[in-house]
């Protein structure tokens, strides 16, 4: 069944090493309830992605939920920020999101939200843990939860999402090509686009709950460059599987990454004089896009990978723009977290304002050739540890002489290790970046 436990937005430690089972989740539903209840009247809301295992795991933290005298409102399939969103709308004590992200179907997970549309406070995650080594009670049957739906979710949140943008912005005369990754925007995306003026062609919008980012999406963009190209679009969007996370297309079938998306959106903050502090990016970030910042005179500085890292950086500064050159990009002055459609409308009010094209408008950013290769390994001591991938990273970094830098990582979400080599000269880069995840290789066997 499902393979992990992900809680980015939520519950950390030694919680994330729970493989999520429908036992797992009615005892996890069960103790969030518990230590929710301890605020007082407690309400919950609930949303999924579209991945088929969704349905079974919602009937358990249902069920666990209302074990502990929680209400429990369901929203169906809506993008994760969704849920944030309206966590603080329905003004419940949390919101929590079954989704795996940007992975295959037959992953699932969960991410936690407070009523404020943040992450939950550290003791609460706390209480959380320490409740699942306790025996499971259920209330008084006249305390136990209730439950209902909420119809009217997706036209909430598609209103929001307009509302991110000036009242009475048109984006008419604008061809899109929208890719859907048979995911949590397939309702919600289409239309906003459409409701706002631009003529909209839809990729993976047909859910069946196997096929969520199945050659799809932010993470296959293949079929929406060549649909771009078929279709004589002015650009494309590509979401991932829970909505959190968006790339682009330009006219030419290119690529528009975070890095370049967030370079777009804290530009035009900058000249409308919105701009509050810098800008957060990643350890993964393009080194161009730090320099191309710097020309601007907009202070950047980097956080650990992840998106929760670049919101703790972002709340510590009380900056407003940040994210990953994976597509999470959040903007603060309109919502809480990472949200892929309201960063892709910035990205379109940004090219109205300057009435550029998307081509056009990222050549500002520079990109340093950067290479990035993933290396699966089957679990156990880290091979990042081991002395020899130590001894080659070293003395790969002082062979570059401060004109490049190198970055090996474990993925937090998949057995993977990240090798990333950026520098000025490509085959130099791609060389020192094989040799690396050759090595990484090695030692994993």
């Amino acid at each position: 069944m499902s393979k992990k436990y992900f809680g980015t937005d939520g519950i950390r430690g030694r919680v994330g090493e729970y493989p999520i089972t429908p036992d797992f989740m009615l005892k996890l539903g069960w103790a969030a309830g518990m230590a929710f209840r301890k605020m007082g009247a407690c309400k919950v809301l609930v949303g999924k992605d579209t991945r088929i295992s969704g349905y079974m795991f919602e009937s358990a933290l249902e069920a666990g939920l209302t074990s502990a005298g929680a209400d429990v409102m369901l929203l169906g399939p809506m993008p994760t920020p969704a849920i944030a969103y309206l966590s603080r709308t329905f003004q419940a004590e949390a919101g929590i999101v079954i989704s795996a992200s940007h992975n295959p179907h037959d992953d699932n997970g969960i991410k936690f939200f407070s009523g404020k549309g943040t992450k939950l406070p550290d003791e609460l995650e706390l209480m959380i843990e320490e409740l699942l080594d306790t025996p499971m009670t259920v209330v008084e049957s006249s305390k136990i939860g209730k439950v209902s739906r909420i119809n009217d979710a997706s036209g909430r949140y598609i209103e929001f999402c307009k509302s991110s943008v000036p009242t009475g912005s048109n984006f008419a005369g604008l061809k899109i090509v929208i890719d859907c990754a048979h995911g949590a925007t397939y309702k919600v995306a289409p239309s906003v686009f459409r409701e706002l003026g631009a003529e909209v062609v839809v990729l993976s919008a047909q859910p069946n709950g196997l096929n969520i980012n199945d050659n799809c999406g932010s993470t296959h963009m293949g079929p929406l460059q060549a649909a771009v190209l078929a279709e004589h679009a002015d650009l494309g969007i590509a979401f991932d599987g829970d909505g959190d996370r968006v790339l682009m297309v330009d006219h030419t079938g290119a690529i528009v990454d975070g890095d370049d998306l967030l370079f777009i959106i804290a530009r035009d903050l900058h000249e409308r004089g919105k701009l509050q502090g810098g800008v957060v990016g990643t350890l993964m970030s393009n080194l161009g896009l730090e320099l191309a910042l710097a020309d601007l005179s907009i202070p950047f500085v980097r956080a650990n990978v992840g998106d929760r890292y670049v919101i703790a950086e972002l709340q510590e500064r009380s900056w407003l723009v940040g994210g990953e050159n994976s597509g999470h990009v959040v903007c603060f002055n309109h919502t809480t977290t990472g949200d892929a459609i309201i960063a892709a409308l910035q990205v379109l009010m940004a090219l109205k304002s300057r009435n550029e094209g998307l081509a056009q408008t990222r050549q500002a950013l520079r990109k340093c050739p950067q290479v990035l290769i993933n290396v699966r390994f089957g679990g156990g001591e880290s091979p990042l540890e081991h002395p020899a991938v130590k001894e080659a990273s070293a003395r790969v970094t002082q062979a570059m002489a401060g004109r490049g830098r190198v970055l090996l990582r474990k993925s937090g979400t998949e057995p993977l290790v990240r090798v990333m080599v950026e520098g000025e000269d490509e085959n130099q880069v791609r060389g020192y970046a094989e040799e690396l995840a050759k090595l990484v290789t090695e030692v994993s066997a």
